[in-house]
């Protein structure tokens, strides 16, 4: 297994999870998404690797902080699957479009994270889910590969809409500080 996984294992096992046949990997530092494949068991082959952008307040946990949480997270949700590329989310609903809104905050699709580690990023003050922290797509892709967010996942419109299609819901990310 490589080094890359290890913790999301070790978070598995500590918290009685399976593994699912696909693993997303967050670095806050590389600014990168790696999306793994399994072969069998704890057995992956790493298939891609997505531009992202995390958080520009850093990371931490606490609600109203917008800082992006670290850990054992699961794609709870997926909303804007049948919209249009381009269209633009407050509160989760269709507000308009990219076009009439170039600097929108949440654009194209949304993968709603609910973390999986009680008392560290799930419950209470520090859930996931509770702070609204998503993998989704921008209006200004300029700031992708730098911290730049407000909590979420920032990717690209052209990575996003593939990466929604291709990635199911229930689906386990971990969100790592340092690189791969």
């Amino acid at each position: 297994m490589s080094a890359t996984l290890q913790p999301i294992r070790e978070a598995c096992e500590r918290l009685g999870i399976e593994p699912t046949p696909t693993l997303l990997v967050a670095s806050v530092a590389d600014q990168r998404l790696a999306e793994f494949r399994q072969i069998a068991g704890w057995e992956y082959a790493e298939e891609r690797r997505l531009v992202i952008s995390t958080s520009r307040y850093g990371l931490g946990q606490a609600e109203g902080t917008n800082k992006t949480p670290l850990g054992l997270h699961r794609i709870a949700e997926k909303i804007g699957g049948d919209s249009p590329a381009g269209s633009v989310f407050e509160s989760r609903e269709i507000v308009g479009t990219v076009a009439e809104q170039p600097e929108a905050g949440i654009a194209h699709r949304i993968l709603w994270l609910d973390g999986l580690e009680p008392g560290f990023n799930r419950g209470g003050s520090v859930d996931t889910h509770a702070r609204y922290v998503y993998i989704h797509g921008i209006g200004d892709e300029t700031t992708l590969g730098h911290p730049a967010s407000r909590g979420c996942l920032h990717l690209a419109a052209t990575d996003l809409l593939p990466f929604y299609d291709r990635t199911p819901s229930g689906t386990l990310l971990w969100i790592a500080e340092g690189p791969f």
